[in-house]
């Protein structure tokens, strides 16, 4: 198994790989209940990003499309079942990008699911840069975001390991400049939380124009970690997605209007 990637549960009869990327400060174990609420027919891998966790020794990437380069090459022994992909704030620029490079490999994933983040081309994306700010003004922006990697710089030990990869973290999310090319062809499913303080939905709603297949908007209650307590309603909109089936609650699909 790649170092890349973190399975909880392997599934050898599951018909699809869901291949979860982390949020900026984020590592694999925000995905570890996840394979709870997932079906058997979902096998959950969630992508370890290299300088934390166990890969604290791993050089750091600090840019998104190299990032996304190396989990598409790592994810080939994984491509023997169809994968579909889910990213977080962060991740859901990188597996946006890693969706670009399998499509253009001829193997793209059957839905790409990005949650907590405007869209790749969105131009109010950032709405300040806190990479280089001082630990101060980082710290406080991820206590408006809520993250829990606030609670590891209140420790000054874990602060000098979480800091290099906190800092790059934002860095690949600051510099990140979406590259214009042929729009997806896959279905894509974008979820927003509705008291997010930094993500706006319309924003959310532009990974619309990234894609000529379906594309569905859900908007949760929660801020921008909604996915941490709304995690079982998250899994009801992927499962009915993954089987193609309609489902209920606040969406908004083509040609319907593509604000959430």
């Amino acid at each position: 198994m790649s170092d890349w990637f973190r399975c909880f549960e392997e599934r050898t009869s599951a018909a699809t790989r869901l291949i979860c990327f982390p949020h900026a400060g984020g590592s694999a174990v925000f995905y570890r209940d996840w394979h709870r609420l997932a079906s058997p027919a979902v096998e959950v891998h969630a992508v370890q990003y290299p300088g934390r966790a166990d890969r604290l020794r791993d050089p750091l990437i600090g840019d998104a499309r190299r990032l996304a380069e190396t989990v598409t090459r790592e994810l080939r022994p994984l491509l023997d079942r169809p994968v579909a992909l889910f990213g977080h704030s962060m991740g859901s620029l990188i597996a946006y990008e890693t969706a670009r490079l399998l499509t253009a490999a001829g193997t793209p994933p059957v839905h790409l699911f990005v949650s907590g983040g405007s869209a790749a081309h969105d131009p109010g994306r950032l709405v300040d840069r806190v990479a280089q700010a001082p630990e101060e003004v980082l710290v406080a922006k991820l206590r408006l975001l809520g993250g829990t990697e606030t609670e590891a710089l209140a420790n000054a030990e874990l602060r000098s390991l979480v800091l290099p990869y906190l800092r790059n973290d934002f860095a690949v999310v600051e510099s990140y400049r979406h590259l214009p090319g042929p729009a997806l062809t896959v279905p894509v499913t974008a979820f927003a939380g509705a008291e997010d303080p930094v993500v706006r939905p319309e924003g959310v709603a532009r990974w619309a124009e990234l894609t000529s297949g379906d594309f569905t908007c859900h908007v949760l209650p929660g801020g921008h970690f909604f996915p941490v307590y709304e995690q079982a309603t998250v899994w009801a909109h992927m499962h009915a997605e993954l089987d193609r089936q309609p489902s209920p609650g606040h969406l908004c699909r083509r040609p319907s209007s593509l604000l959430c």
